[in-house]
């Protein structure tokens, strides 16, 4: 299909929301999954209760099954980005628990009256990112939907002596971010038309860049914890990081790698409904300093798709896991720091 065929069918027009921002809140899902509560089965090494990325389930002493799933309405206007873009995101959730993501089922909601074209391109685009990533379509399911929405269950593998869970940090840790900031908000952007062909590219390459570089560093050094940054944005996920582990996850604002143009839309309260919902859901538990301007606290909870890992590392691992990330042309920065569990899980500082 092309560009002007997309520019025309302009696919975040047709749904009510933009990507990330048709997620259920976290306050919402609060309660609902106190459901899942109770024994865990044998075989279980990571389940729901921690809130991690994925489910994890021992099949012999040297292999467990990573196991997630992931969909959303469009982003992007151009049909194949939007598959890649989805496939992508459904692929993170494995490399953030230290797995290599080995097959996966596609998941597609679309209307009766659709035009089967795009939803070829679609379907093309997430091919073509599980044949990159080496991971086998084994097939998938399809419903008649209002809006379209489409997306994967993915299943990888891990040994079960490597998993890396969002429950391990430890005080002293640093935290590195291996994504920018803001994809969220430049695609409530894009669904106003404000955003230039540059920084629709920019926004689009990010949310297409695999997590598998930013997997195996960190499986290469041996990290502590990590997590992938999606739909709760970074201070809703820091904070499963930091009640997992029991420990005070401490943001330096300043450090925070950001996309161009998102502080200034964020100023402008050109922002997701599901910012709002994740900051209610934060508040509680983070403090700012004074300094931290408001346009960067809506930022640091902005509901990312395809976002990047937040990795907590010894400090003695620090540079090397920075090295191997520069070297796969992984533009990381460390943003924080691990602290003794204070008064609130989390802290912003200036």
């Amino acid at each position: 299909m092309s560009p002007a065929r997309a520019e025309t069918v302009r696919l975040t027009e047709q749904v009510s929301c933009a990507g990330c921002a048709a997620k259920l809140s976290p306050l919402d899902l609060k309660d609902v999954l106190s459901v899942l509560r109770g024994p865990r089965p044998k075989g279980v090494l990571v389940g729901p209760e921690t809130w991690d990325d994925a489910g994890v389930f021992r099949i012999s002493s040297t292999r467990a099954l990573v196991q997630t799933v992931d969909f959303f309405t469009p982003m992007v206007n151009d049909p194949f980005q939007f598959g890649r873009i989805a496939a992508t995101n459904a692929l993170s959730d494995v490399y953030a628990m230290g797995g290599t993501p080995t097959t996966a089922l596609s998941i597609v909601c679309y209307p009766e009256t659709g035009d089967m074209e795009i939803l070829r391109e679609i379907l093309r685009g997430g091919a073509e990112t599980l044949k990159r990533a080496r991971v086998a379509l084994m097939g998938g399911h399809s419903v008649r939907d209002k809006e379209m929405k489409f997306g994967f269950a993915v299943t990888g593998e891990v040994h079960p002596k490597r998993i890396v869970s969002n429950a391990g940090a430890k005080a002293g840790d640093l935290l590195v971010l291996t994504k920018p900031l803001g994809v969220g908000i430049l695609a409530t952007a894009l669904k106003q038309r404000l955003l230039s062909e540059g920084q629709i590219r920019t926004m689009t390459d990010q949310m297409t860049t695999l997590n598998r570089a930013a997997g195996q560093a960190m499986q290469a050094v041996g990290v502590s914890a990590a997590t992938d940054i999606t739909g709760f944005g970074l201070l809703g996920h820091a904070l499963n990081v930091a009640r997992a582990s029991g420990r005070t996850l401490r943001i330096w604002s300043a450090a925070v790698p950001i996309l161009p143009g998102v502080v200034g839309f964020a100023s402008r309260d050109v922002v997701p409904g599901g910012l709002h919902t994740n900051a209610a859901y934060a508040a509680p538990h983070v403090t700012f300093d004074e300094g931290v301007p408001e346009a960067l606290r809506r930022v640091f909870v902005d509901p990312q798709t395809s976002g990047g890992l937040l990795i907590a590392v010894r400090a003695s691992r620090g540079k090397a896991l920075l090295g191997r990330l520069a070297r796969a042309k992984v533009a990381a920065a460390v943003i924080g720091e691990v602290r003794p569990r204070g008064r609130r899980p989390i802290e912003v500082v200036a």
